[in-house]
């Protein structure tokens, strides 16, 4: 691996690997360099999203993002001496980021690394609701260094 230790590895709804090498790269390229660990990237439908909006956030519609952060406390020290950090899983819904792309004028594949940029932050802890636009300047360093801003 590069100057990181991320493992990213991509599954559709029915956690089933894709083949989705040029976005999996891009984004252990991208990630804070102190990044370490494995998240699962989950490309859904927007049915599947709505399900999951609702159940994890109480919101009855697909949005474009979720992570679903793996808590510190529930990793035991015998599991983490022996293997990888296990960061969690980013969940992007297919048809939203397809609709997000067509109105923003730029390809899918940006959408995608947009998206999956902004779930792995997430998943670092980031949240841009509570900290003064610390999240969002990291991001846009991050696609700066990425090539998609």
């Amino acid at each position: 691996m590069t100057g990181n230790q991320l493992r990213v590895v991509v599954m559709d709804g029915r956690g089933r690997t894709v083949r989705a090498d040029r976005l999996r790269r891009w984004l252990v390229e991208v990630a804070p360099r102190s990044t370490r660990g494995e998240l699962s990237l989950v490309m859904v439908s927007d049915r599947k999203m709505r399900a999951l909006n609702l159940k994890f956030r109480g919101v009855d519609r697909a949005t474009d993002v979720l992570s679903f952060p793996m808590a510190a406390e529930t990793q035991s020290a015998e599991l983490s001496s022996v293997a990888e950090q296990y960061l969690g899983d980013v969940v992007i819904a297919t048809g939203v980021a397809e609709r997000q792309a067509r109105n923003a004028g730029h390809r899918l594949g940006y959408e995608h690394r947009r998206l999956a940029l902004h779930g792995l932050l997430h998943l670092l802890g980031y949240d841009h609701e509570r900290d003064n636009g610390e999240m969002a300047r990291l991001e846009k360093k991050l696609r700066r260094r990425g090539g998609i801003e």
